[in-house]
């Protein structure tokens, strides 16, 4: 890894130091113009202006205007840019050139990165989608992957919840596991990034700012995404930073101010309402229970959010190197009081073009800061059930002063079991962290001077980070209160350190040959690749507030865990008569996860497309512009959810649940683990057949997908006999799961004039996954495995032969001639006068069937307005709030309190008893929805400061709407349980974006 660095820093201080060599040569020439598209003379910009046989160069402006110093030799600019027919214009004596260029239907020539290189997205053979810069989602964007929610038919991305900084859960094509992780594989210019977070941060992709990336490639099916092999079994997002231009300096500064409110909050009883259930169905010792107050407590819990989002660049490019530069300031408050985070980033692009184009080069460095303080978010349950009736402080500075429901029979003065005060959960608990993230690479590009045709790739690559954290509660707080073994001391003094150290080589050669004499053209490439993941974990001693009484002494200080991935790959292209397309690849991996006899899997892939188009019956047609058929077929693999080391028989240390105790003090000691030695890939075999099609000169354009993908031997927890380890489960191969769906795609443009352009587009995917099997052997009375427990000893969810993952596992409710449950009845399914888990039967699941996105973009003139919605149908929801509160026994509770409900107590008046009641499927809801992502308007003052800058300001709100049947909070839950999620804010911005050079 030091050989790493020392290469990158060496390069770098050799590219500063040739850009402060560069001299500027004198000018002879100066030619200025303006470029419009030649279809309805709107300006263009971004046109790349080039004087033919130099490396003088410049792009045009918002208004299509160029202004190029020529030598005074030039005979000849060159006008080109991608989506545009290259055009070359003599230079004569006058110095105003009015240029129009026709377009070559940009959707077919957009150039589209993919695994080891790009391609015009005309020649691709797999399904892969790219979305650019100026498609992404708009507004207080802090994690990468919310840019393309909603933009990219078979790819779901849904909020992990409305905390500072918090996470999506990225799924395409539905995943393909059960167990192992469904994550797609992100890399991120060419540095593939592992599975795991980092301690300190709820996510490890807002480490990245959304501000610096330029695109998104999305590889969905085994023929494209096979060349990443083992860990492409869910898909595989490419992301590309912005990167600079040849050209004069080029500054941009923006600034987002944002106010994010909550939109809705649990529909739980008032005081009243809860005094009067208490005097309908308690006994006098509850209404002792009661107090005067009347407490909101979300409204406690909850405030007006601030962010503000500020990010600064500057990009140019002399004689051969481009360069970008950009510092960013996020700070970001929470909904939930207390939380925030601060993140600042910073970012730099060199790519020189040396030895007459033979050599690129392109640096790219990321780095970033950030400070969290994460809120308590066991205030939002607390603040559910926690008692209306009672006042938010009491008299007393016992427990910070906060109202506390006692009990003066125990030592600690404290109801056993009751809820805590919400408010003081949030107020007496300071968790904070520090997390600092590097993620970068060189990569050289050297095409060989004797075979031109050749080039040789080296990419040298990283991924550092460290997070280190304190959680600090003082030792009055009723959450900790006396919580040490001799019921003395209380609080929590605690830290964590974790570092990772990921390193990557990668080479490839890459030929690329046209064969005139047989209209052909044939790529090859060939590579190696070697990556090494390094984790080391501090082991602190878990400590109350004083530091006097000490929990947990670990038996040593740090755990290093290390794994590494040895890849050869290659790929063939082979284009004949621009007609036949017919893409070949091979990957295999090697992974010290697993034992030596199953370290190696092989994962081949092929393609072919015809582009019907192209043929003569076809491409004369005015009416069809565009159409390809693609068949491909691919195998990828899986090794996530496995130990490092489990192949072999193996100690670790325990956690703190698993301490013994000497005296008065407790110790973690090192314990066995189950292993499984026998443990090879999980592999996933996708067949994809999609269509691609353009009509009227590509104002329409379209894909449709056909997939179909099984995984075998699924990487799932196999119960093991007692007494053999300390583990219960081990993770082995077993069982086999289908993924089968239809994705479409629309990109519409219905007007495109002078002063007006209205697009939009609409994707629709649909997706049904099934288990087909999930044991070793036949055994037709295995139901599958539970898994999500909900109240005591009960589990909601199941993985079952012959469902889809995740179903509910629940009993039928009967209902009265009303329509009402009946308290504590169910459906005696198989007829044997008994009510028990027998009668359990499968029902819904939490995946949708379908999940739709619709992007809408409108403009006038300097005026633009757009949206874009999403909605999910067929998905389910188990309503874990209603069932955990809503139920006589948690209102009036055995133990001596009172807690609160949520509304719907009054219609359905649950008592709780038995143990049944919490598996009922009346607790499965409907939660399909359409949602209203982003609602945004802007305008566009062209130049100003007297022409030296361009001025766009825009306005913006986020989670505009959601129209559901859904009871809970909000019915986008990734994991199918709804339990007190941090609530999704509506949030208005305003936006300045300022360019000048």
């Amino acid at each position: 890894m030091k050989k790493v660095y020392k290469t990158i820093l060496k390069s770098t201080c050799l590219f500063i130091f040739l850009f402060a060599a560069i001299s500027f040569a004198n000018a002879q020439t100066q030619v200025s113009g303006k470029v419009t598209d030649a279809k309805d003379g709107s300006p263009v910009s971004g046109i790349t202006v080039s004087v033919k046989g130099t490396k003088v160069a410049a792009a045009t402006a918002a208004d299509g205007s160029f202004n190029i110093t020529a030598p005074a030799t030039a005979k000849t600019l060159v006008f080109s840019s991608v989506g545009f027919q290259r055009q070359e214009v003599a230079i004569y004596a006058s110095s105003n050139y009015n240029v129009a260029l026709q377009s070559t239907s940009s959707s077919l020539n957009e150039i589209v990165v993919v695994g080891y290189g790009s391609k015009q997205k005309r020649d691709l053979t797999g399904s892969v989608t790219s979305v650019t810069s100026k498609d992404f989602q708009k507004g207080s964007i802090t994690s990468p992957e919310q840019l393309i929610a909603g933009k990219v038919a078979g790819v779901s991305v849904i909020s992990n919840g409305g905390a500072p900084g918090s996470g999506s859960t990225i799924r395409i094509r539905g995943g393909a596991s059960i167990s192992a992780t469904n994550d797609p594989l992100i890399v991120i210019d060419g540095v593939p990034l592992d599975y795991g977070g980092i301690s300190g941060s709820a996510n490890a992709l807002n480490l990245i700012n959304p501000n610096d990336i330029e695109s998104f490639s999305i590889l969905k099916d085994a023929s494209a995404a096979a060349i990443y092999g083992s860990r492409a079994s869910n898909g595989v997002i490419i992301i590309t930073t912005k990167k600079g231009n040849i050209g004069k300096p080029k500054f941009n500064f923006s600034t987002l101010l944002s106010v994010s409110k909550i939109v809705k909050e649990v529909d739980v009883l008032t005081a009243d309402e809860l005094r009067n259930y208490v005097k309908s169905h308690g006994t006098a010792a509850n209404l002792a229970l009661l107090g005067s107050a009347n407490t909101n407590w979300q409204d406690q819990i909850y405030h007006t959010a601030i962010t503000t989002d500020n990010n600064f660049s500057v990009s140019g490019g002399v004689k051969g190197l481009p360069y970008r530069v950009s510092v960013g300031y996020l700070s970001q408050q929470g909904i939930l009081k207390t939380g925030k985070l601060d993140r600042v980033s910073a970012s730099i692009n060199i790519s020189p073009r040396l030895f007459n184009d033979h050599l690129k080069v392109d640096l790219n460095l990321k780095g970033s800061h950030t400070n969290n303080t994460f809120a308590n978010e066991g205030a939002i349950g607390s603040a559910v059930y926690f008692n209306p009736t009672l006042p938010v402080y009491s008299t007393s500075k016992r427990y910070g002063g906060y109202y506390e429901i006692l009990d003066s029979t125990n030592p600690r003065g404290l109801k056993a079991l009751a809820t805590r005060n919400p408010l003081g959960l949030l107020n007496q608990r300071e968790d904070k962290s520090q997390v600092d993230r590097s993620i970068g690479n060189i990569q050289f590009d050297y095409k060989i001077p004797f075979l031109t045709d050749l080039h040789a790739n080296l990419n040298l690559g990283y991924d550092i980070a460290k997070g280190k954290g304190t959680i600090v509660v003082n030792d009055s707080a009723a959450s900790d209160y006396r919580r040490s073994p001799n019921s003395i001391n209380g609080g929590v003094n605690n830290q964590y350190l974790q570092q990772k150290q990921n390193s990557l080589v990668e080479f490839f050669l890459n030929y690329g040959k046209e064969l005139k004499s047989i209209n052909s053209h044939l790529d090859l490439l060939a590579g190696y690749s070697y990556q090494d993941f390094l984790t080391k974990n501090t082991n602190f001693p878990d400590v109350t507030y004083n530091k006097k009484d000490t929990l947990g002494r670990p038996t040593f200080p740090d755990d290093k865990f290390q794994h590494t991935l040895i890849s050869y790959y290659g790929r063939v292209n082979y284009s004949l008569l621009d007609r036949y397309l017919l893409t070949g690849s091979i990957r295999t991996d090697g992974s010290s996860r697993f034992a030596p006899n199953y370290r190696w899997g092989v994962f081949p892939s092929g393609a072919f497309a015809w582009k019907i188009k192209q043929e003569s019956f076809l491409k004369d047609s005015k009416a069809i512009s565009d159409l390809k058929l693609r068949i491909g077929y691919g195998i990828t693999g899986q090794q996530e959810g496995i130990g490092l080391y489990d192949f072999i028989s193996y100690y670790a240390l325990g956690d703190q649940r698993a301490q013994y105790q000497l005296g008065n003090t407790f110790y973690s000691v090192y314990r066995p683990g189950g292993y499984y030695p026998g443990r090879k890939w999980e592999e996933t075999q996708t067949t994809n057949a999609g269509l691609d099609f353009g009509f009227a000169n590509n104002r329409i354009t379209g894909t449709l997908d056909y997939y179909f993908k099984k995984t075998k031997d699924l990487l799932s927890p196999v119960n093991q006999p007692a007494g053999t380890n300390f583990s219960n489960t081990i993770v082995g191969n077993v069982g086999s799961m289908t993924n089968e769906g239809v994705e479409v795609a629309f990109n519409i443009t219905p007007i495109k004039t002078h002063d007006v352009i209205w697009d939009f587009n609409i994707n629709a995917t649909y997706n049904v996954n099934k288990i087909t099997n999930l044991t070793i052997s036949n055994d037709p009375n295995y139901i599958g495995n539970k898994y999500y427990g909900v109240g005591i000893g009960n589990s909601i969810l199941i993985n079952s032969v012959g469902y889809s993952r995740g179903s509910f596992y629940v009993y039928k409710q009967v209902y009265d001639s009303l329509g009402k449950p009946v308290d504590n009845v169910f459906v005696d399914r198989n007829g044997d006068g008994r009510i028990n888990d027998k009668d359990l039967y499968r029902y819904k699941s939490g995946d949708p069937k379908w999940f739709f996105g619709f992007t809408n973009n409108v403009s006038y003139k300097q005026w633009s307005l757009g949206f874009v919605m999403r909605a999910n149908v067929g998905n389910y929801i188990y309503n874990n709030v209603e069932s955990g509160s809503a139920i006589s026994r948690n209102i009036l509770n055995p133990l001596g309190f009172i807690n609160n409900s949520v509304k719907s107590i009054l219609q359905t008046n649950f008592t709780g008893s038995g143990d049944t009641y919490f598996l009922s499927d009346y607790y499965i809801q409907n939660a399909s929805f359409l949602r209203m992502d982003n609602l945004n308007i802007g305008y566009n003052f062209g130049k100003v400061l007297k022409g030296a800058g361009t001025l766009t300001i825009t306005g913006n709100v986020q989670n505009v709407f959601v129209v559901t049947k859904y009871k809970g909070l909000d019915p986008e839950v990734s994991s199918g349980v709804d339990n007190t999620i941090y609530p999704r804010p509506r949030t208005y911005s305003i936006g300045l974006n300022l360019g000048f050079k």
